[in-house]
């Protein structure tokens, strides 16, 4: 079979991720894997490496989260033309399935027809002109639909035609177990990811300047970089400078081998905002037997059970999440029980291996329809 793979960023976000632990079992199988991305980053040199191959398509860059009335008409104007670069990528590698990775490309593969069936696959919750724009564009392909958690798919049932939202949750590889050594009460709390908003880098950082004053043996690590061309996310990563004055914080910036930073921390926060879906470090502190600490937000309760695997703060504030981590690093006896139990589910429900399953099984059905 010839899949054509398109994502709307090069940049190795979590979705670009995904996609890359998935291209080893299609390549396994035998098939031609073809991926298509926009922008300079590394994704195509990943995927080359993996065995597809790469080539560069156009578009954007547009504003990440809300869009500004000039990112709309550039995204009009620009269609005709991406459209015409996707048909002729799939003609060029006969394609029998185009497995979109991102909203942005989708009404742009629903212009350009032609190349098989369609297989949309959603990593972020989709609403308002988002929304109605990637349904419409779903719904003129009759496009398979795919989610990485129920919070992401309901919003998209409406645009089903009947089909359903497959939920696949991401996956990621066995780590071995962190077992930092600390010296003295010193305790190293860390958020992983990228720089933006949704993330909630702000809050953790004003948890920390109130969990410092009762604990100040407590070192905070800011692991992460801004991405995807987002002049907002710059703006918020000085924001963060800024509220870091005066504080034992750490910041990393962008590191590739994330198994390295978890190795360095004794609990993981995911202070993430109502629109953040399931973060993918979440999965990786569990498959390094790191503790993690979250807001009940999003779909993050759909994979970390409280007091079970990770520890789940109801109230969305600073002051809530200080109280949280206090308590959870004061009872250390049951932040390894915890991180145990979170451990062995990722090797049960949340495998790499488990994923790519799901995936092809997804991916072949869809190019059966």
């Amino acid at each position: 079979m010839n899949v054509l793979c398109l994502d709307q960023f090069s940049e190795l976000g979590g979705a670009q991720r995904c996609l890359l632990d998935l291209l080893p079992a299609l390549v396994e199988r035998g098939w031609s894997v073809h991926v298509a991305a926009a922008g300079g980053g590394p994704l195509g040199a990943r995927a080359a490496a993996l065995g597809a191959t790469a080539d560069a398509i156009h578009c954007g860059p547009y504003s990440s989260g809300g869009k500004t009335p000039l990112d709309m008409a550039r995204f009009a104007a620009e269609a005709p033309s991406l459209a015409g670069e996707i048909r002729r990528l799939a003609r060029r590698y006969r394609a029998d399935l185009i497995y979109v990775n991102g909203p942005r490309l989708l009404p742009a593969v629903a212009l350009a027809g032609g190349g098989g069936p369609v297989l949309f696959h959603a990593h972020s919750r989709l609403d308002g002109y988002a929304l109605r724009l990637a349904g419409w564009a779903a719904a003129m392909r009759r496009a398979a639909l795919m989610a990485s958690c129920r919070f992401v798919a309901a919003p998209l049932e409406w645009y089903a035609g009947g089909r359903g939202v497959r939920v696949v949750y991401n996956g990621v590889r066995e780590m071995a177990a962190a077992g930092r050594e600390r010296v003295g009460p010193e305790f190293r709390i860390g958020v992983v990811g990228r720089i933006a908003p949704e993330k909630g880098q702000a809050d953790f950082l004003r948890a920390a300047r109130l969990l410092d004053r009762e604990m100040p043996g407590c070192r905070f690590v800011i692991c992460g970089a801004p991405l995807f061309a987002s002049a907002a996310a710059v703006r918020y990563g000085a924001e963060l400078e800024a509220l870091a004055a005066r504080l034992p914080v750490e910041f990393t910036g962008w590191q590739d081998d994330v198994e390295s930073v978890l190795t360095g921390l004794d609990l993981l926060v995911a202070p993430s905002t109502a629109v953040d879906a399931t973060p993918r470090v979440i999965l990786e502190a569990f498959a390094a037997g790191v503790p993690v600490v979250a807001f009940a937000a999003g779909g993050i309760p759909e994979i970390v059970e409280h007091n079970a695997t990770g520890f789940l703060v109801e109230q969305r504030s600073p002051e809530a999440l200080a109280a949280a981590l206090r308590d959870v690093l004061r009872a250390p006896g049951r932040m390894r029980e915890v991180a145990e139990a979170a451990r062995a589910k990722a090797r049960r429900d949340f495998s790499v291996e488990r994923y790519r399953a799901q995936m092809v099984q997804a991916l072949e059905a869809a190019a059966a329809r």
